[in-house]
Order: structure tokens, then C-alpha cells, then sequence
């Protein structure tokens, strides 16, 4: 008998778009009984205040498959945050993870013995909702493909470090690289 899908728990971190629409989005996938499980329950049932995950769905009452925590990285605030959120956020999570099902990078005959957690950051400067949709779809995925193929490696992540450290919000300068 094959070993089953995510023995343990595998780990990704995906970032796509830009500026105020952009989607970061870090996912941990584990199994059913297993400690990824215990993550999930203590965060649903542990919330703190503007920081309340939920469970993502595709539509009303159809959660999406693997169950899909979305816990969220900054508070909902104004209205479009808001939406952005729980609405277009939420919406292209649930696509990214069915389009890793429907592309065979999570088995379907085992998505009802997995879990996920996502921590999905939404920029509260959010300003398009169909970006934020489409961005956040590929960070799912893009996150749920980094974790279950397990990269990036270790000597991939060395050979980026020899240019310094950068991210949206911060690229030291070379002097500062100086050691």
C-alpha cells in the first residue's frame, strides 16, 4: 500500500502581484489526526479580536476540499477591506486550492483526510477586487505547489541569498549587506 499524502506537514509561502493588490499567502497541509489538525481547531476556535479564520468556502454551505482555513494577517478594516477579505481573498483561496485538486497536486481521493491552513495577507489599501481575486488564486496555488513539492531547496534559497535579502516592503542597500 502507497504511503498517504502529506504524512507530516508540508509547508509553502507564495507572493504574486503588486502594490496594493498584491496576495501573500503561506499554507500548511497536513492530515486529519495528525498535529496540522490540532493547529486548525485551536486556531477556529481561538480567535483574537480583527483576526477571526474561518473556513473558506466556494459558495454559501460548500466549503472548498481539502477544508481550508483562511486565517487572516491584517484586521478587516473600511469597507473594501472587508470585502476584499471575506469576498475576493476568500474566493480566489478556495479557486487556488480546487485548482490544485483538479490538477493532481493534492489528491482528490484524499482531500477529505487533509487539512490546510492559510494565512492570507490583504493589503488594507485594496483597490480592485477582480486583481485581488486573481492574485490571491495564484498565491494559493503557487503556495500549495511550493509546499508539496517542497521548495524552494535549501541551495536555491543560498544562491538567491548571495544577492541580499529584498521584499516589497524593504531591500537593504549594499552597505548594510556589508558584513
Amino acid at each position: 500500500m502507497p504511503s498517504p499524502f502529506a504524512p507530516t506537514a508540508l509547508i509553502g509561502e507564495s507572493f504574486v502581484g503588486e502594490g496594493a493588490n498584491a496576495a501573500h499567502t503561506n499554507v500548511v497541509i497536513g492530515r486529519k489526526g495528525g498535529p496540522v489538525e490540532t493547529a486548525w481547531a485551536t486556531a477556529l476556535a481561538t480567535p483574537s479580536a480583527g483576526h477571526v479564520p474561518f473556513l473558506t468556502i466556494v459558495r454559501p454551505s460548500v466549503p472548498v476540499k481539502p477544508l481550508t482555513l483562511f486565517v487572516t494577517k491584517a484586521a478587516a478594516d473600511g469597507e473594501l477591506h472587508q470585502r476584499a477579505t471575506w469576498g475576493s481573498a476568500q474566493a480566489g483561496l478556495a479557486q487556488g486550492v480546487t485548482d490544485a485538486v483538479r490538477d493532481g497536486l493534492l489528491p482528490a481521493e484524499e482531500a477529505d483526510d487533509l487539512l490546510i491552513i492559510a494565512a492570507i495577507w490583504v493589503n488594507p489599501a485594496v483597490d480592485d477586487l477582480d486583481v485581488s481575486f486573481r492574485n490571491q488564486r495564484s498565491a494559493a496555488y503557487g503556495a500549495v505547489r511550493a509546499a508539496v513539492n517542497a521548495t524552494p531547496t535549501v541551495a536555491d534559497v543560498l544562491a538567491i541569498a548571495e544577492e541580499g535579502p529584498a521584499n516589497p516592503f524593504y531591500a537593504p542597500t549594499s552597505e548594510a549587506l556589508a558584513r
